[in-house]
């Protein structure tokens, strides 16, 4: 369901192992590179960065559309390795669908910083599916990697022609997408050329950049920009595709749709067309039938029979069968019911067919998992979704915080099946506030996906902690989480085998108590509460500095905080983006019989319009209590806005390492 620009990005890392594993004997005979990679090859760059691992000298895709709707695709494409972490971007990869394309020729060469030629042979291309759950393996991509033969001041250079079949009359096209490193990487030109049969006419969309008009030269339309800047990483960024510039190109004729490419002008038209492809898929069978009365047979609410039927299906196991048109189609529900696997599509149709069963009735939903910002309201296309999940139409009995309002259809309960971390009435954090089209004909629409509160995305710890004259202390932490703070533990408990996952929290207590020893961990997950708990003992030795035979010094924020936010850099170049959440703790400290409080930090209190931080201090009984409490509300600040985040932050961490000290009596 991915576009070739996200399919390329999706599948870099994924790719990563098998381009090393491509051999690369020394080619033979004098084969030149062509006339455009030796003229990439000589071109000066600006001074970046000594960070900047590489730049891209050229870039150039030429798409050709036939008047029956196949697409030609050329692509030339050269990098300059500026140092060795570089050499990573020495490599070619092109994908392609086994059924509707294929990649009719890859030529890779390497020119050396010395002026050494070498091309790469057919005996170095190397072909490998995509994505470790296909079943059928129809995602493909060929490969040549000179990773290897690279160093700094190599340039690598690639050219390849792919043909294809075109399901829509739309293109996306990212002007620093091909580039390795997530896109990152500057480019000194970038051109996307589009060859329409006579007669045709495109129309483009430009994001993350001004405007870019094409020259139009007949049918042929041709967009391009120069010199683009690196990407730096930067903590709580956006993507890097709500970032670099990218196209949303819609091309049509009077004949398009008779050569198979559907055009959509507005989400109702891609609302009609998804439900015109899937309603079928979900007709229920009697056995669907009898499981989804068995399954909530003992639910006495709406919302139990909803989560009854989301846990079975969660639980699922996850396939992608890719199949049909654009790889948006989903196996018939009694497929999916009697095979017990599927993808995200599958698992929404036979959620949709149980829920149909017990006369609940719900919509299939077409989103991009991974990035809220990614979906654009302005460009109707299915290809701007990568992921499918489900909304279940309910009534006011039923109340969460994932239901969201229809002008038509009403409320309606979003819940993802695949996430198997995220029960019903929870949302996955990077699902949170996006754009997703509800699929239901004529009165589908696209609509804001719910924003969770961070009261709903919770942490709260509370640590009894008895504190030696020595410094040495014993300690009890008791967490307790809810919503997606919960559901990230939960992750990672399922992720790891248990000796791992016990290592982690090893070392989470000992980032702040030096030479800790544990004696417990004693994590215990609820999901269908959706919550999880984790209980902690452990003793450390010096925890306390004792000086001068007199003073007992100590930071009462004893273990981190999981979620810490390192904006250290004093300036910035691309906006912050929050994510809602809560965090409470409260630690009681039993203080040895012969010290009494000397000095406690001051307490501290701030606020700002994306969150809130607080801190007290309490003496009572020979015991010191001290709290914090951390609020960040859902938020994407500009960077001219940065010093005020830095700062709140930063006075949070000056906040944790305060030391309280105790005189003795």
């Amino acid at each position: 369901m991915r576009s070739q620009t996200l399919l390329r990005r999706a599948s870099y890392f994924a790719l990563l192992l098998a381009c090393f594993c491509t051999s690369a004997a020394a080619a033979g005979g004098d084969d030149a590179p062509p006339a455009w990679l030796r003229q990439a090859a000589v071109t000066s760059a600006p001074a970046y960065d000594r960070e900047v691992p590489g730049v891209v000298l050229y870039d150039e895709e030429r798409i050709s559309i036939g008047a029956d709707g196949r697409i030609m695709r050329t692509v030339q494409y050269a990098v300059r390795i500026l140092n060795r972490n570089g050499r990573n971007a020495a490599r070619a990869i092109e994908h392609y669908e086994t059924d509707s394309s294929k990649v009719r020729e890859m030529r890779a060469w390497l020119i050396r910083s010395t002026g050494e030629i070498k091309r790469f042979g057919k005996d170095e291309t190397s072909d490998v599916a995509v994505g470790g759950n296909d079943l059928y393996v129809e995602s493909r991509a060929r490969m040549i990697s000179g990773v290897d033969q690279s160093d700094a001041g190599s340039v690598f250079g690639y050219e390849a022609t792919t043909e294809e079949k075109s399901y829509f009359a739309q293109i996306e096209y990212g002007f620093q997408a091909r580039s390795a490193f997530d896109g990152r990487l500057p480019v000194l030109v970038s051109r996307l050329v589009l060859t329409l049969p006579a007669g045709w006419t495109a129309s483009s969309i430009t994001f993350n950049h001004s405007n870019i008009e094409p020259s139009i030269s007949g049918s042929t339309y041709t967009w391009e920009l120069r010199n683009l800047a690196p990407i730096d990483p930067e903590p709580a960024s956006p993507e890097v595709t709500n970032i670099a510039p990218r196209l949303a190109i819609n091309y049509s004729s009077s004949s398009a749709a008779s050569a198979g490419s559907r055009s959509f002008f507005k989400w109702t038209d891609v609302s009609r067309w998804y439900t015109e492809l899937s309603d079928a898929q979900a007709a229920p069978n009697a056995a669907i039938t009898a499981k989804a009365r068995e399954l909530t047979a003992s639910a006495r609410t709406e919302f139990e029979k909803i989560a009854a039927i989301g846990r079975y299906v969660q639980n699922l196991q996850y396939v992608s069968i890719q199949i049909g048109i654009g790889r948006f189609q989903p196996h018939t529900a009694s497929e999916v019911f009697a095979r017990s696997y599927g993808d995200c599509k599958d698992k929404a149709i036979l959620m949709r067919s149980m829920l149909k069963a017990i006369n609940l009735e719900s919509y299939p939903v077409l989103i991009f998992s991974g990035d809220p910002a990614y979906v654009r309201e302005e460009w109707a296309s299915p290809t701007q979704f990568n992921h499918c999940i489900i909304a279940v139409k309910v009534s006011n009995e039923t109340k969460a915080a994932t239901v969201v309002q229809h002008a038509t259809l009403g409320r309606l309960l979003i819940f993802d099946a695949t996430d198997d971390n995220t029960p019903v009435g929870d949302l996955p954090s990077h699902e949170q506030n996006s754009f997703a089209l509800i699929a239901a004909g004529d009165t589908g629409a696209l609509l804001r996906m719910p924003q969770i509160s961070p009261d709903d995305n919770h942490q709260e710890r509370n640590i009894e902690v008895q504190l030696a004259a020595d410094g040495s202390i014993t300690a009890q932490v008791s967490e307790r989480s809810t919503g997606q703070a919960a559901a990230s533990e939960r992750s990672m408990f399922r992720a790891l085998p248990r000796p791992d996952y016990s290592k982690v929290i090893e070392t989470w207590i000992t980032e702040g108590a030096a030479g800790a020893v544990l004696s417990k961990i004693a994590p215990t997950d609820s999901m269908s509460q959706n919550r999880f708990a984790l209980d902690v003992a452990f003793t450390a030795p010096h925890y306390g500095q004792v000086m001068n035979n007199s003073l007992l010094i100590f930071k009462p924020a004893v273990v981190s905080r999981r979620n810490l936010l390192p904006l250290t850099a004093a300036a910035r170049k691309h906006p912050i983006i929050l994510k809602a959440h809560a965090y409470s703790e409260t630690a009681r400290f039993v203080l040895p019989a012969n010290f009494t409080v000397d000095e406690t930090p001051d307490a501290v209190k701030i606020e700002t319009s994306f969150g809130s931080y607080i801190t007290s201090f309490e003496i009572k009984n020979d015991q010191l209590l001290f709290t914090r409490t951390l609020v960040v509300r859902d938020a994407t600040i500009p960077v001219a806005q940065y010093a005020t985040v830095r700062n709140f932050f930063e006075r949070i961490r000056a906040a944790e390492q305060a030391p309280v000290v105790l005189a003795k009596k």
